[in-house]
């Protein structure tokens, strides 16, 4: 690629920086972009002059998301540094412990040690296995049972993180997770289950809740929801509602207290709070599900 031939054509050069080579071509203009001048867009990447364009075309929520959600300078992009790497991450952890399920024998020895089962929760019992309040989101019951919770967690996480930002975002997964777990172990003890539903259905009670609080059209969002929910109740259909419900519910709860202390004076508060609602979870499944199972 870097013949003399190949470096003759100047099309192969950053439009801004001539002496800079790239193969990169902007979605919206097709000019040749650096890595510098590059900034990543819904599908591929924009250059700088488009960047500005889309800015000047923003509606007044979207200017307003931006503003509330410490988005300054990205306009309705975001960074190749700050691109969505949780959701890639979970993503990957969950692809590769989908790969050892495949593999005979070895397949179903880590689903039994990683799904969430109740019951292996409570000293009193005679097990005690914590991890499975989170572990129970790597596992699936299938291909296909993978796929769609990875495909929603790519769709709903590459516009989530970048505005909630890395560590917030993995916060709202990991306590949608266990809102999912919680909820399955006070209305569902004796269930095992499997998969990242709850986390994903996390996902989106949050973006139901941000997009109120910004003054969005939520419509679409609550109708999808309503819809994926109710799912769970059809007969035969397999599914968790528990772990559904239990997802929503802390999505939501996490979601407004993001709302509610955005202000850099108020990180405090914020951690608090977070650390408060976990820890009534965690008094939920410790504490309320083993009276109820043990009744």
């Amino acid at each position: 690629m870097t013949t003399p031939e190949f470096t003759a054509n100047r099309e192969n050069f950053c439009y801004r920086h001539p002496n800079r080579q790239s193969f990169v071509l902007c979605q919206r203009c097709m000019r040749t972009v650096c890595p510098d001048c590059q900034t990543q867009g819904p599908v591929g990447v924009i250059c700088p002059d488009c960047l500005k364009d889309q800015r000047k075309a923003e509606s007044p929520a979207q200017r307003r998301a931006r503003r509330q959600w410490n988005m300054r300078g990205r306009g309705s992009a975001v960074a190749l540094t700050d691109g969505p790497i949780v959701t890639y991450a979970i993503i990957a952890v969950t692809a590769f412990v989908g790969l050892l399920q495949l593999i005979p024998v070895v397949g179903s020895q880590v689903t039994g040690f990683l799904l969430f089962y109740a019951p292996y929760l409570f000293p009193q019992i005679g097990y005690f296995e914590p991890w499975r309040l989170f572990t129970g989101a790597l596992v699936h019951g299938g291909i296909w049972h993978f796929a769609l919770n990875m495909l929603a967690l790519f769709m709903i996480g590459r516009s989530l993180e970048p505005m909630l930002g890395r560590a917030r975002f993995l916060t709202l997964y990991l306590i949608s997770t266990l809102g999912g777990s919680a909820a399955v172990a006070l209305l569902a003890p004796m269930t095992p289950v499997v998969g990242a539903s709850g986390a994903v259905f996390g996902m989106m009670g949050a973006l139901l809740v941000i997009g109120r609080h910004l003054g969005a059209n939520v419509t679409g969002i609550a109708v999808i929801l309503a819809i994926n929910l109710a799912l769970g109740f059809v007969p035969g259909m397999n599914i968790s509602w528990q772990a559904h419900l239990g997802g929503i519910i802390a999505g939501a709860v996490v979601a407004l207290i993001y709302a509610r202390t955005r202000r850099p004076s108020q990180k405090g508060a914020q951690i608090g709070l977070l650390a408060a609602f976990s820890a009534l979870l965690l008094v939920l499944v410790f504490v309320v599900a083993p009276a109820i199972i043990l009744r």
